[in-house]
């Protein structure tokens, strides 16, 4: 058996580069939907011993690069299907987009593997491995903010287990969502690292399987401990193609009225998604704005209806778009939006306001307008002015339902960059519109979600207009859902919130901290070695 494993992999060999491309698209069977973590882990420790075996840093470089492109392209497949909710560019260019990012994300794992053999390539496979990991931190730490930064998705999401366990991302806490991928890393390689070292050092092997399968499928199940703020989490349904056709806005806002209204005489904070409001909220615009929006009604009259929707003791949290006015050619008109979140009472008044603070290129804005506007790319999303950026992490403070950390849609994946750390929130609301992620968009996204509830010890809510919604504990288990392509209701207490976790405390030092351990450790031993 042995031997065939041994010229199976000669033969693989002969094409390396073509090797590691279908070993980056193997460990993104990982991620959810599919959840093939065992063929994920494999195509991990594969790549990790294809890389061993580079002979220069150029091979090393181009294998790290061919796998990177492998695996993101797979893992970002959904956001061909954005292309197939806009009219203004073909749909086929959906399917060139995803391998043109990917073209660039590819460069941060090209990097790791440059990094690795440069440091390690005469240290043993477990010295190798163990700066793998800690290049890997580093490499996906930059690709979180480089030109702005795209996560999606950590390779540690893998690592995340099923709706009632944390799996593996129980560390999350004493990691960080990058130090997380370190662990992939390292579970992938070390027992290749045990195999190499002979029958004598198995018992090793045996142990760390055990305890990664024990992580995996813990016997537990954690106490679900009830919070006291009530709530009404509601999934309208909006389909991605009626989001923005004014024909059918009535209708959507009776949609969230039919899944708001029971039980509006006790008092519960009411979360609608992102841009469940049609209606322009705020005072102060052009009556044409007002009359494109409400049937030629003023803001005041919007407010009232939705104030009469959620009971005069509750409080509404709901995505909206505000506009900034100007008069950059003598007429006042938007010459910017803000994607936003507002608090508004059984009054009717707007108290509090959050603007989405990480912009998607493309969706919210168009990068060098100047130069893309005249040879015809576009926005993904309708309208013609770019959203503004707001401050970043904010904490809303909800009078009665406490305090709220807001992150609206694809925020929640800046692992380190959700929570405003001077004023802790007691939970974070995630409203968001995942219509337009095809079928792998939205079980992503709500992993995401769960790793930053886990790390930053705080219950996460998530309401979205086509699903998957949900109520996530500071545990990141998943306390209830609806699930994609239905409408409906949650209702219950928000779960309490955990004290500040070490990654809370410290953000991303803390993960890279763990890389600069790892390589630091590993080059200690590598010297000792050669001594």
């Amino acid at each position: 058996m042995t031997e065939k494993v041994l010229r199976m992999w000669q033969v693989l060999l002969q094409w390396p580069r073509v090797f590691a491309l279908v070993l980056g698209a193997l460990s993104a069977t990982a991620y959810p939907p599919l959840g093939l973590w065992p063929a994920g882990l494999v195509g991990v420790a594969a790549f990790i011993a294809l890389l061993r075996a580079a002979e220069s840093g150029k091979a090393a470089v181009l294998l790290g690069w061919c796998f990177g492109l492998g695996h993101l392209t797979l893992a970002n497949n959904w956001i061909a299907t954005a292309f197939t909710f806009q009219s203004e560019m073909p749909v086929f260019l959906g399917w060139l987009a995803v391998p043109l990012l990917c073209i660039y994300l590819a460069i941060y794992p090209a990097l790791a593997a440059l990094a690795v053999h440069v440091i390690a390539r005469s240290g043993t496979m477990t010295v190798f491995t163990c700066v793998f990991a800690g290049t890997w931190i580093v490499a996906e730490w930059l690709r979180s903010w480089v030109f702005t930064g795209y996560p999606w998705p950590p390779l540690g999401l893998m690592l995340l287990g099923d709706f009632d366990s944390p799996g593996i991302a129980l560390l999350l806490p004493w990691l960080g969502t990058y130090a997380l991928s370190g662990v992939v890393i390292l579970i992938a390689g070390l027992p290749i690292a045990f195999w190499s070292m002979g029958r004598v050092r198995m018992l090793s092997f045996v142990v760390a399987v055990g305890v990664s399968a024990a992580m995996l499928f813990p016997a537990a199940r954690y106490v679900n401990d009830e919070g006291t703020v009530p709530f009404v989490l509601v999934q309208p349904l909006i389909p991605q193609e009626e989001r923005d056709d004014p024909t059918k806005y009535e209708e959507q806002f009776a949609r969230l009225t039919e899944n708001t209204l029971p039980g509006r005489d006790e008092p519960r904070l009411v979360l609608w998604p992102e841009a469940a409001i049609p209606d322009y909220l705020e005072d102060g615009y052009p009556d044409r704005y007002y009359r494109a929006r409400t049937a030629g009604r003023d803001p005041q009259f919007a407010r009232q209806r939705i104030a009469a929707v959620i009971g005069e003791k509750s409080i509404l949290l709901s995505g909206l778009v505000h506009l900034n006015m100007g008069q950059p050619d003598g007429r006042v008109r938007a010459v910017s939006a803000r994607n936003a979140v507002s608090a508004i009472d059984g009054r009717g008044d707007i108290f509090a306001n959050y603007s989405k603070a990480h912009l998607v290129p493309y969706g919210e804005y168009l990068p060098m307008r100047s130069i893309l506007e005249p040879i015809g790319l576009s926005r993904l999303v309708a309208g013609s002015i770019d959203y503004e950026p707001g401050a970043g992490p904010a904490t809303l403070e909800l009078r009665r339902f406490g305090r709220a950390g807001i992150q609206i849609c694809y925020e929640i994946v800046f692992s380190g960059q959700v929570v405003d750390r001077a004023n802790r929130p007691q939970f974070i609301f995630n409203p968001s519109n995942d219509g337009w992620f095809g079928s792998w968009g939205p079980p992503q996204h709500l992993a995401h979600a769960r790793l930053r509830a886990i790390e930053e010890g705080l219950p996460v809510l998530r309401s979205t207009t086509t699903g998957i919604s949900a109520v996530i504990d500071a545990n990141g288990i998943v306390r209830s859902y609806i699930p994609s392509g239905v409408d409906g209701r949650l209702d219950g207490a928000i779960p309490p919130a955990k004290g500040a976790t070490l990654f809370a405390k410290l953000g991303n030092i803390l993960p890279l901290g763990w890389a600069f351990f790892l390589i630091g450790a590993s080059l200690v031993a590598l010297r000792l070695r050669r001594s």
